[in-house]
């Protein structure tokens, strides 16, 4: 990324908002002198890009005109170094000692059960739902397609968001398969899995009528 809009977001990351002035000002003690016209620039390039959200006024105590504060968006905690899957494989491997098999997959579950809650599946017929759950999952972070087959709809998984914490935890291979069934209301079949060595996670998804 461009240095001075790194340190923009690393600005808004310490402050939590900033006004046009403030980033200014933040910016001349990092990098030297610096115009508002230029950080107005740098600002509408990284709100095109999702990382800074559009400008809000921040209340005064006292009269005088507005002030226009800028933050990050949610987008924009990507960008800054985590460990969502060392922590989420720690987390796992640690209930996975402490707990008994049949909790853990119960807990699992129910991650996956409160998953479709917040999907808000629409009514429809089944190849509205099957095209809502495959842009759902994309959403999601897994990269999916489907395709019909002369069984039903052949649902393919290349990447899964949690690959890594899966291939130590092949548990998590069950809630993805509730996840579905609870969405699509049948029973689906795995054919493939790539904990279990196989190219791609492939499941099929009978009676349903999919688009290419």
């Amino acid at each position: 990324m461009q240095p001075t809009r790194r340190h923009i977001l690393e600005i808004l990351k310490e402050r939590k908002e900033a006004t046009i002035d403030e980033i200014v000002q933040a910016l001349t003690q990092r990098i030297g002198k610096i115009t508002a016209v230029t950080v107005r620039h740098h600002l509408e390039i990284l709100r095109g890009d999702g990382l800074v959200a559009a400008p809000t006024v921040r209340r005064r105590s006292a009269p005088g005109r507005p002030q226009y504060v800028y933050s990050l968006t949610e987008r924009a905690a990507d960008y800054f170094p985590n460990n969502y899957q060392g922590l989420a494989a720690g987390l796992l491997a640690e209930m996975k000692k402490q707990l008994p098999h049949e909790t853990v997959t119960r807990i699992l579950q129910g991650v996956a059960d409160e998953m479709v809650r917040r999907a808000a599946l629409p009514d429809g017929p089944p190849e509205v739902r099957l095209q809502y759950v495959l842009d759902f999952l994309q959403r999601s972070g897994y990269t999916a397609s489907m395709r019909r087959n002369g069984h039903g709809a052949l649902l393919t998984i290349v990447n899964c968001p949690y690959e890594q914490v899966a291939s130590q935890s092949p548990e998590l291979c069950t809630m993805d398969q509730r996840l579905l069934e609870n969405m699509l209301g049948v029973r689906t079949r795995r054919l493939s899995c790539q904990t279990c060595g196989d190219d791609v996670c492939q499941y099929l998804i009978p009676e349903a009528k999919a688009e290419e």
